[in-house]
């Protein structure tokens, strides 16, 4: 069971560093159809789709990269214990 827990661990990690990448990624006026763009979006919009419905944007800014690794982070340290 413990395998599990740790995998699901690992993949949860995985997901907010692809969310931080994405975030991260926006800023630069780079081609948002090349396939490192497109790759980070398809892993993502799965999560911050839904969310996106849910939390408005400030103003010019979307938060809901922030929300969705504060989530990740309470989901994964639930899982693990810590």
């Amino acid at each position: 069971m413990d395998g599990i827990i740790q995998l699901v661990g690992v993949f949860i990690q995985f997901l907010g560093f692809a969310i931080f990448a994405r975030a991260i990624l926006s800023w630069f006026p780079i081609d948002q159809n090349g396939t490192i763009p497109q790759a980070l979006n398809s892993i993502t919009s799965p999560i911050l789709d839904p969310l996106r419905k849910v939390i408005p944007p400030l103003g010019t800014i979307d938060l809901t990269p922030m929300i969705a690794m504060f989530l990740l982070l309470v989901i994964g340290g639930a899982l693990t214990g810590g």
